[in-house]
């Protein structure tokens, strides 16, 4: 299978020892890891297609939710933009997939909140409760630094499948012992 020089980088800075996550090295091992790419962060371009890969995505999972997994948006750029504009521009697309389910009548998952302002507040795309991590080159976290700006989207549901394991608390323990190794401190977020 031929695999994107962006895409197999992209693997790489995970599989990296230095990279915190156990979550998205397992998804990676498990090859539960999917790659769209996406134009520009800057432009809707193509948010259609986008949000169409997060529900089918999310329908997989509701299938079959063994197993961590992620869905990464990878944009091609822009790669000149600082922290602050990325941040703006990865809630703009946000937003834009948001609008998409709303006028799709997708409904929002109910095990959490569609109010920012609500303690339970929570993305849902496709009817699934979802959390986001954006990476780019100038993320003031170096475990969020990646070459070209990319969101990573994580279903609540697996986490919660982990409490409900009991192997939530240890994942989430190594993974800030980690971040304070690589960063200095940790990830107030």
């Amino acid at each position: 299978m031929h695999t994107n020089p962006i895409e197999e980088e992209f693997r790489q800075h995970i599989r990296n020892g230095s990279f915190p996550c156990d979550g998205a090295k397992s998804a990676i091992a498990n090859n539960r890891l999917h790659i769209v790419r996406g134009m520009s962060l800057t432009s809707a371009w193509n948010d259609i297609s986008i949000h169409r890969e997060l529900l089918e995505w999310s329908s997989k999972y509701r299938e079959d939710g063994s197993g961590l997994r992620s869905l990464v948006v990878i944009f091609d750029g822009p790669e000149e933009l600082r922290e602050q504009q990325i941040q703006h521009a990865m809630w703009e697309r946000i937003q834009s997939f948001a609008d998409k389910d709303a006028w799709l009548g997708v409904p929002y998952d109910d095990a959490v909140s569609s109010d920012p302002e609500d303690p339970h507040f929570s993305l849902s795309f496709g009817g699934c409760a979802f959390f986001v991590v954006g990476l780019h080159p100038f993320a003031s976290r170096p475990a969020r630094r990646f070459r070209y700006p990319a969101l990573v989207f994580n279903l609540h549901e697996q986490f919660n499948t982990l409490r409900a394991e009991g192997r939530y608390e240890r994942m989430r323990e190594r993974i800030l012992e980690r971040d304070v190794s690589l960063a200095g401190s940790v990830n107030p977020m």
